[in-house]
């Protein structure tokens, strides 16, 4: 039986602004005149950009610092709460840039210390006009699939090909075991990461987007970073064949588990496609109004795994074991026996890879996180940096 519906994984925020940067260079006003140099009154200390004082900085302008004379030996760009801003130290050590955005709406203080002295520079980033709100998929300290993709879900569009390839170069993506992978922008409003291949198990992944500062389209900046951490667990692939009506459940290249089964009858066909287990529901009511035909059934089933948003799950079905084995009775999800269903209910994890064979309606992409419908070489092409990106070792 099938029912419509969409659950969103995760939440938090970020905000946004418009921005009328203004620059300059500043060889501060806190210890940098001819006191705090170190006996070197002949040499200006750092000079730093924004300059000491300015206000309304754009929190996508970089914050640089430039040693006048030798080699820059600290550099801290710090907020009022001691939050610190990233950056790094040139091979020659005269400079210093920040590498990622600021935060809007806050106050900065940079102190930089070198050969020729120190200098100091306090500036305040512009306040939001309109925010920039986010979530992001699996939830924070999740064991997930070999199969499950990382959602990054957007309240704002990003509809430029150059401010899309500028969030994909914030996103950060480090492995306990590096592998490739890619990301792909499923639309305005939401950009998905996965490996070339399924994750290998056991892997560990935090996503770090570097979203303070950017800026999504005029007047609309991130406020805040967001890091995300999760693991993968056991490599699960469950494969159904709508022709020998048998589900074949595997657990790390062995098989568990094979269950008879029932699929959508002619006109109510399942996909085929690889999907992924996208929630799992213990009880639930499987409304026909969800799909457009509304008295045609209205039942209560148990032990639902979800497939696609449209509403596909392998569910208990205890009115059509007969059929389970032999014929395709459903109305298009996978009807398994009750014990065989609350087995696979517990067994599954979210992001377990499920692959339905068989029938003659394609899975479409983007109905659910559906990241395995593609090729390698189509998920490249959603991508706007067009390039593969290689995992950097966790730290």
């Amino acid at each position: 039986m099938v029912l419509r519906g969409r659950t969103a994984a995760a939440g938090a925020a970020i905000t946004g602004l418009v921005v009328l940067g203004v620059t300059g260079c500043s060889s501060g006003d806190g210890g940098g005149g001819k006191g705090g140099d170190g006996g070197k009154k002949d040499a200006a200390p750092p000079a730093i950009t924004p300059a000491n004082g300015t206000q309304q900085v754009a929190p996508d302008q970089p914050v640089t610092v430039k040693s006048a004379k030798g080699r820059l030996t600290e550099v801290t760009v710090t907020d009022a709460k001691g939050g610190k801003a990233e950056g790094k130290l040139a091979d020659d050590g005269s400079s210093w840039r920040s590498t990622w955005g600021l935060k809007p709406g806050t106050t900065y203080t940079v102190t930089a210390k070198g050969e020729s002295g120190t200098a100091t520079s306090t500036f305040t980033t512009l306040k939001p006009r309109a925010k920039l709100e986010s979530g992001m998929s699996p939830l924070e300290g999740e064991k997930v699939g070999v199969g499950m993709p990382v959602q990054l879900l957007l309240t704002r569009p990003v509809t430029t090909k150059e401010a899309k390839a500028a969030l994909e170069r914030r996103l950060e993506v480090r492995m306990s075991k590096p592998v490739e992978g890619a990301w792909n922008w499923i639309s305005d409003k939401e950009v998905d990461f996965r490996p070339k291949e399924y994750w290998p198990s056991g892997q560990k992944v935090q996503v770090r987007a570097h979203l303070a500062g950017f800026k999504a389209a005029e007047g609309v900046y991130g406020m805040k970073d967001r890091v995300l951490n999760f693991t993968v667990g056991p490599r699960h692939v469950t494969t159904i064949d709508a022709k020998t009506h048998r589900a074949t459940v595997t657990d790390g290249g062995k098989t568990a588990r094979t269950m008879k089964v029932s699929l959508g009858k002619p006109g109510d066909d399942s996909y085929t496609g690889v999907m992924i287990a996208q929630e799992k529901n213990p009880a639930m009511v499987m409304d026909s109004a969800t799909t457009g035909n509304p008295g045609a059934y209205r039942t209560p089933t148990k032990w639902n795994v979800r497939m696609t948003y449209s509403g596909t799950f392998v569910h208990s079905a205890p009115w059509s074991t007969g059929s389970q084995g032999s014929a395709n009775v459903s109305h298009g999800c996978v009807n398994a026996a009750p014990d065989d269903a609350k087995w696979f209910y517990e067994f599954t994890q979210r992001g377990d890879v499920i692959e339905v064979t068989g029938t003659t309606r394609k899975l479409q992409f983007g109905n659910g996180p559906t990241p395995w419908a593609k090729s390698w070489e189509g998920w490249l092409e959603g991508s706007a940096l067009g390039a593969p990106v290689t995992g950097t070792p966790l730290g």
